[in-house]
């Protein structure tokens, strides 16, 4: 009477057994019932890409992920307080390599493996060898890459109508512009509301991303070719930059926008200035690769077919922090500012499963993986690799000129001898955070922008003092590619 529930028995062990054999030959590697937690921006950007890279992981190895989403404005505080002690909250965390600093005490080191593989060759290098390091270590991988550059609608940069008038009105031929006066008369130009047409849109909100959208403009004020990691500091004695008169000319640029920006404008963030420029609303912008992506989207945009790219406009006037006076060059000279500096993704020591979140993050960032997620709209992913440039890739949602463009900008970006690095040092949260309240300030014309700037100058200064300045001076040359010594 016992033998048939022993038979049944060992059939059913063995059935367990089958299952699981099969289990392991299909998860490679096998993270069964492992779960990663990742911490990122709440979506679409960033996080649904992650999501997109989840699927097939997922599949690949039996393991789950879990994408925690959260406010960007509250990201910092959110990790800052995750990766203390006691604490193991998320697995992965994702954010700019500004917070680097900040985070690489409490951050696993990049596993050695993953850095002797053809797609650690594939990465650009000023994310590889540069954005990617601190102190020596490499403690995050760039899953994303990140400037800003010009868009435009060539449906009406192209329009013989709207060239005679311009020139007519201006002087000059139609164009993308080459320097910040002609990229406002472009956009005084095309202001017509009457119309539902505006002359341009920047991002505003404190929080929005509102600061950056001000460096992209002082780029090409403060970032001298001759005098490289001097933009926001002085190498030398770490005294704030920030107030000086390149600098308050970006301000009264950057104020200048409203002038000619949609209703609403100072409560914009970047997603809103994407839609915005997709809408067909403004005659040009400037952003990170989203916008160009995003407007191409035939099933989101209203101008597929005309999107236009460009490098940002530049400056034939300078100024020189050493002599205290402008340097006019014979030529427009051009500050690509890489705004940001992409998406980064790292382990922290706290982590329950280091192992699996890298094999994650390597898969994240895989050429084919990334790849697929470059051109996907809503993604948030611009290129950081070489294999990104591919053109065929981009076809999917570009005409062959609008891609041709594209990448063309994008390339002459982060390959650019005189590319402007973003600020990268320790407390990062606080210089900003400083900046942003007096930038609100300025922008509803509470006060001027150079006392804005003398505002925040002021409280660099001190706080620059206080976490020691000597210690500043080294990051901050270290992050701008200067020698430990100071000439």
């Amino acid at each position: 009477m016992k033998a048939a529930p022993l038979l049944a028995l060992r059939a059913s062990l063995l059935s367990l057994a089958l299952a699981a054999t099969t289990a392991t030959a299909e998860c490679n590697p096998d993270y069964t019932g492992v779960t990663i937690d990742i911490g990122t921006r709440t979506a679409p950007f960033i996080a649904n890409a992650i999501k997109l890279a989840a699927a097939s992981w997922e599949k690949k190895t039996c393991g789950k992920i879990n994408v925690l989403e959260y406010p960007n404005d509250q990201l910092y505080q959110i990790y800052l307080k995750a990766l203390g002690p006691g604490q193991n909250q998320f697995d992965i965390i994702t954010f700019g390599p500004f917070w680097t600093p900040d985070f690489a005490p409490y951050l696993v080191e990049m596993p050695a493996a993953m850095r002797e593989t053809a797609a650690w060759q594939d990465l650009l290098p000023v994310y590889r060898d540069h954005l990617m390091l601190w102190n020596g270590r490499y403690v995050t991988q760039t899953i994303d890459g990140d400037q800003h550059i010009l868009y435009y609608r060539r449906d009406l940069f192209t329009n013989p109508v709207e060239q005679q008038a311009f020139k007519a009105k201006y002087g000059y031929e139609l164009n993308p512009p080459a320097t910040w006066e002609q990229y406002y008369q472009i956009a005084e130009f095309f202001n017509r509301p009457s119309n539902n047409l505006w002359g341009t849109a920047e991002a505003y909100r404190r929080g929005g991303e509102q600061f950056w959208y001000f460096f992209t403009h002082a780029a090409a004020y403060t970032h001298h070719p001759k005098l490289p990691g001097s933009m926001f500091f002085d190498p030398d004695t770490m005294d704030a930059q920030i107030n000086n008169p390149g600098w308050a000319k970006a301000l009264s640029d950057y104020i200048n926008g409203l002038n000619a920006a949609p209703p609403g404008a100072l409560g914009f963030t970047s997603g809103d200035i994407h839609n915005i420029f997709a809408g067909g609303s403004v005659a040009m912008n400037f952003d990170w690769g989203d916008t160009g992506v995003n407007a191409a989207d035939a099933n989101r945009s209203l101008i597929p077919g005309v999107v236009g790219t460009a490098p940002l406009p530049g400056s034939k006037q300078i100024w020189n922090y050493k002599t205290k006076q402008w340097d006019s060059f014979p030529e427009v000279s051009r500050a690509p500012f890489l705004a940001f500096g992409g998406w980064q993704a790292a382990v922290p020591v706290n982590s329950d499963e280091p192992a699996a979140a890298w094999h994650f993050i390597e898969w994240l960032s895989s050429p084919a993986v990334s790849g697929e997620a470059v051109v996907t709209p809503q993604a948030g992913i611009n290129p950081y690799r070489e294999s990104h440039f591919q053109v065929e890739r981009w076809l999917k949602l570009f005409t062959p000129d609008e891609a041709k463009l594209y990448l063309d900008a994008q390339r002459e970006g982060l390959n650019s001898p005189n590319v402007a690095l973003d600020l990268r040092i320790p407390h990062y949260f606080e210089y900003t955070e400083a900046l942003e309240a007096q930038l609100s300030l300025a922008l509803t014309l509470e006060i001027s922008p150079q006392e804005a700037l003398n505002n925040v100058a002021n409280t660099w200064n001190a706080l620059t003092d206080r976490v020691g300045r000597k210690q500043q001076r080294a990051a901050y040359r270290a992050s701008m590619g200067l020698s430990s010594e100071v000439k």
